[in-house]
C-alpha cells in the first residue's frame, strides 16, 4: 500500500482509476440481476472466510489509532469483531434479497397520439465514496453500488486502511467468481489527501456523483470543492423532545438507547429537550439513568436546578455532535419552542418526539425539516439496514434526489422510453 507519493503520480493513478471505473460501469449497467446477486453472495462467503485476515488488519489499525490518542467513540467506530464482521456478511446477503431497481418502470402512460411513455430506473454510473473510520462502509457501499448497476471508487480513511483493504479483497473475490470486472469496486491505494482532491475534480469526467461520509471538516471540504454532484451527509446533530404528554417509561427507554447504545454513530442522540411541564417529574430519573451508565450531562440553568449533578452547558454545546457519552439537556416552553430550537441548531438529519399525543406528533412530523423524524422510537434506528434497505452508503441530509438512508433505489436515476408507431409531430 502506497502512502505519500508525488502529486503527478497521484493524478495519473486517479485518472487511471476513473477510466477503469467507467469501463466497468458500462458492463454493470447491463449485468443481469442473477449475476449481480451471485457476486454479492460470493462476497458474503469471502468475507466470512477472510475474518481472521480482517481482524488482523483491524488490530493494526486500532493500535495506530490508540497511539494517536483517538477517543473511545472513534475507536468504537473503527473496531471490528467477529460479530460485526458477520453482520457485514449478513448485510451483503440482505442486499441479494432486495429487488433490483435497474430497469424497473416507475410510471407509464399513453398520449392521445398513441405514444407510450415509460419512466425507467437506470444506474447513476460511477460513484465516488469518501469516508472515515468505519470499515463496514467498504462492504456496504461496494455492494449497494453493485446492486444498482454502478461502479464505485472507494476512498476510506487512513485510520482503518488495513481493515478496508482486507474487506475490499473479499469483495473483489466475489466479483471475480461472478465473472464481473474487478474494476467495478476499486479502492484508492494511497492515503495521500491529494487523491481526494482528484476525486472532487471528477476524475476526468468519469465520476458522476460523490458521497461523503465522515466528520464536519470532510463534508465541508467535499461540498466546497466538488465539481460533481454530492449527496450531502452532514453531521448527525440529533434531538429528542419529551412532550408534556409523554410517558416516563417510554421516555427513559428511548433516551437511554438513543444516546448510549452506540455513541459514535450518526443517529446517536446529542441534545435532549424537555417540556417544562414534565421537567421536574421526568428529568431526575432520566439524568440518573444516563449518569449511572457513564454519560456526562450538560444542562441549562433549569436542568441544573432540578439535577445538581449536571454540568453547565454553553452555547457551543447546542451545535456540537459529541459522538461520545456526553449529552446536552434543555428545558423548553413546549412543542413550539422545541421545534424552534431544532430549526436553529439541527442538521436536518434525525429528530424524535416522545409523546402519547398524536396531534403533537403530527405537528412535529410536519414542522421538523429533517431527513428522518421519529415518534416514540430510538434515534439509533436511523439506519438503512433498519429501514429494510439491506444497508446504506450514508444518510443524505440535502433535499435533492436522495434524502435519508441512501440505498439501492437512491443510487439510480431514470430515463424515458418512448414507444411509437411512426408518429410525427405536426
Amino acid at each position: 500500500m502506497l502512502d505519500k507519493v508525488e502529486l503527478s503520480d497521484v493524478e495519473s493513478l486517479m485518472a487511471d482509476i476513473g477510466r477503469r471505473a467507467r469501463a466497468a460501469g458500462r458492463v454493470l449497467a447491463i449485468a443481469p440481476t442473477d449475476t449481480k446477486n451471485l457476486a454479492l453472495a460470493e462476497m458474503a462467503k469471502a468475507v466470512r472466510v477472510a475474518t481472521p485476515r480482517i481482524l488482523e488488519g483491524n488490530a493494526r489499525d486500532l493500535e495506530l489509532m490508540k497511539a494517536n490518542g483517538q477517543t473511545a467513540a472513534f475507536l468504537d467506530r473503527g473496531t471490528l469483531t467477529e460479530e460485526r464482521i458477520e453482520a457485514v456478511a449478513r448485510a451483503l446477503e440482505d442486499i441479494v434479497a432486495l429487488d433490483d431497481p435497474v430497469g424497473s418502470v416507475i410510471s407509464a402512460w399513453e398520449r392521445p397520439n398513441g405514444l407510450k411513455i415509460e419512466r425507467v430506473r437506470t444506474p447513476l454510473g460511477v460513484i465516488g465514496v469518501i469516508y472515515e473510520s468505519r470499515p463496514n462502509v467498504t462492504a456496504d457501499a461496494g455492494a449497494l453500488c453493485l446492486k444498482a448497476g454502478n461502479a464505485v471508487v472507494l476512498r476510506g480513511g487512513s485510520d482503518t486502511i488495513n481493515s478496508n483493504k482486507a474487506i475490499h479483497a473479499a469483495l473483489q473475490t466475489g466479483l471475480k467468481k461472478a465473472g464481473l470486472p474487478e474494476d467495478a469496486i476499486q479502492m484508492v491505494p494511497v492515503t495521500d489527501r491529494a487523491a481526494v482532491g482528484e476525486m472532487l475534480k471528477g476524475l476526468g469526467g468519469n465520476l458522476d456523483v460523490i458521497v461523503p461520509r465522515g466528520g464536519k471538516s470532510l463534508v465541508a471540504r467535499v461540498q466546497t470543492e466538488a465539481r460533481v454532484p454530492v449527496f450531502a451527509h452532514l453531521e448527525g446533530l440529533v434531538h429528542i423532545f419529551i412532550d408534556k404528554a409523554a410517558r416516563l417509561e417510554t421516555a427513559l427507554e428511548v433516551v437511554v438507547n438513543s444516546k448510549l447504545r452506540r455513541t459514535g454513530i450518526c443517529g446517536a442522540l446529542e441534545t435532549l429537550l424537555v417540556d417544562e411541564t414534565v421537567a421536574e417529574s421526568f428529568l431526575p430519573s432520566i439524568v440518573k439513568a444516563l449518569q449511572e451508565k457513564g454519560c456526562e450531562i450538560r444542562g441549562d440553568e433549569r436542568t441544573r436546578t432540578l439535577c445538581s449533578s449536571v454540568n453547565p452547558v454553553n452555547d457551543e454545546d447546542w451545535s456540537t455532535e459529541y459522538l461520545d457519552a456526553i449529552l446536552s439537556v434543555k428545558v423548553v416552553a413546549g412543542l413550539d419552542a422545541a421545534i424552534e430550537h431544532i430549526a436553529t441548531y439541527g442538521s436536518n438529519h434525525t429528530d424524535c418526539i416522545v409523546t402519547e399525543d398524536e396531534a403533537a406528533a403530527e405537528k412535529f412530523f410536519q414542522q421538523v425539516d429533517s431527513a428522518i423524524v421519529l415518534h416514540n422510537a430510538s434515534t439509533q434506528f436511523a439506519d438503512g439496514g433498519e429501514f429494510g434497505m439491506g444497508a446504506e452508503i450514508g444518510i443524505a441530509t440535502g433535499r435533492m434526489h436522495a434524502r435519508g438512508p441512501v440505498g439501492v433505489e437512491q443510487l439510480t436515476s431514470f430515463k424515458y422510453r418512448v414507444h411509437g408507431k411512426g408518429q410525427t409531430r405536426p
